[in-house]
């Protein structure tokens, strides 16, 4: 780009930014915290090729190139965190992203105002429940002695199940715990994507005689399209960043072998173990991982489907 086309360029910009003046200052407050809290410690990222020494720093630590990188491959844990992380994200994707489009059309279609801003009360609720919460409500009704899952299992006969200890019921619990808490709040934004719809489709494909079922699928459905694309994208970008906290509250070490993932790892060796330099390691391949995938996503949908994050 030539030089002068280069200043003109630059002059519209401070003019726009001149003009408008107080949406920029209105984002100003977003955009530092991104600049302070996400940006700025890149920085650090240097640690995860160094031996970090805290008394010599960041800088004055030995570099060691990908020594980390190789003992994380090379570690007996490694296929197990693997497995685990992307097991626990793709139940979570396959089951939690749908449920929140599913509910969200079923809500659109409640004429009765007052028992359609119930239905939203009760599935947002839970959003609001912390963690530690949710995990406390979670081990009360799996208890095998005193939980109300259990108890229906007895009177049916049965004999009562260790769900908490189990390896093979942890993701399920995990998941579908999750979907309960989040399903009401996710639903939010296809909500808001169905209230964009034009009205007037609908009365057309009334006046054709559609019915109420197929104006969903051949109306409403597409509407969210463009939606549900960018969502995905966003979660498959993410697909290795299971949660810490709740897989943390939920682990004991009698369902590790199904409930250990990278960032149970990560903390195990960073906090608890001071291995500063490894963890850092194995929480940038972590994030490496995850951007291939944005990118890789975002790009499989930019050419099938024409919607993109860019």
């Amino acid at each position: 780009m030539a030089p002068a086309a280069k200043t003109k360029r630059f002059a519209r910009a401070v003019r726009a930014i001149r003009r408008h003046w107080q949406l920029y200052l209105l984002i100003a407050p977003v955009l530092l915290y991104f600049i302070v809290f996400h940006y700025m410690p890149m920085y650090g990222v240097q640690i995860a090729f160094k031996n970090f020494i805290a008394t010599k720093g960041i800088w004055g630590s030995p570099w060691v190139g990908l020594k980390h990188f190789n003992r994380f491959f090379d570690s007996i844990f490694f296929w197990r965190l693997i497995k685990n992380t992307i097991g626990i994200s793709l139940y979570e994707l396959a089951v939690g992203f749908p449920i929140p489009i599913v509910l969200a059309l079923m809500i659109n279609e409640v004429r009765n105002a007052r028992y359609k801003k119930f239905i939203q009360t009760v599935t947002y609720a839970p959003h609001f429940l912390s963690t530690v919460v949710l995990v406390g409500i979670v081990f009360m009704f799996l208890s095998p002695s005193s939980g109300i899952v259990n108890t229906i299992i007895r009177a049916f006969g049965g004999e009562p199940i260790f769900f908490m200890t189990e390896p093979a019921w942890f993701k399920t619990i995990y998941v579908f715990s999750g979907v309960w808490q989040q399903m009401g709040w996710s639903s939010i934004i296809y909500l808001a994507a169905l209230a964009g719809i034009d009205p007037g489709l609908h009365e057309a494909a009334k006046v054709d005689g559609a019915t109420r079922l197929q104006r969903m699928w051949h109306i409403n459905v597409p509407g969210l399209l463009p939606t549900i694309v960018i969502l995905l994208i966003l979660n498959i970008g993410s697909l290795m960043g299971v949660g810490y906290e709740k897989v943390y509250l939920m682990q004991n070490s009698l369902n590790d072998e199904s409930s250990d993932v990278i960032s149970t790892y990560v903390y195990r060796s960073g906090l608890l173990g001071s291995q500063i330099s490894f963890a850092s390691a194995v929480g940038l391949f972590n994030s490496v991982v995850n951007f291939t995938l944005l990118l890789s996503v975002n790009r499989i949908a930019r050419a099938v489907n024409q919607s993109s994050l860019w």
